[in-house]
C-alpha cells in the first residue's frame, strides 16, 4: 500500500520535510515511488508547495494520507 507523508530533511534542528508517496513499509527517509511537494516551517509565514494534481491521482490508486499532510492539504495557501 502506498502512503502520502512526510519525509525529514535537513540538519539537525533546521528540518524541512518533503511530502513523499512511499510504500507503506519503507523507512521515513527511504526512496520515494514519487515526490509530490516540501513543507519549511521554519520561514513565517511556513511554505508549502503541493502538487495537488499527482496527490488526488495516488489517492485514487488508493494511498493514504497521513494526518500530518492531511492538516497541510486542508490549510488555505
Amino acid at each position: 500500500m502506498v502512503k502520502i507523508r512526510l519525509a525529514q530533511y535537513g540538519a539537525k534542528n533546521r528540518r524541512t520535510y518533503r511530502i513523499v508517496a512511499i510504500e507503506e513499509g519503507k523507512r521515513r527517509n527511504g526512496t520515494p515511488v514519487e515526490m509530490l511537494g516540501f513543507y519549511n516551517p521554519l520561514v513565517k509565514p511556513a511554505q508549502v508547495s503541493i502538487n495537488l494534481e499527482r496527490v488526488a491521482y495516488w489517492k485514487s490508486q488508493g494511498a493514504v494520507v497521513s494526518p500530518g499532510v492531511e492538516k497541510l492539504l486542508v490549510k488555505p495557501s
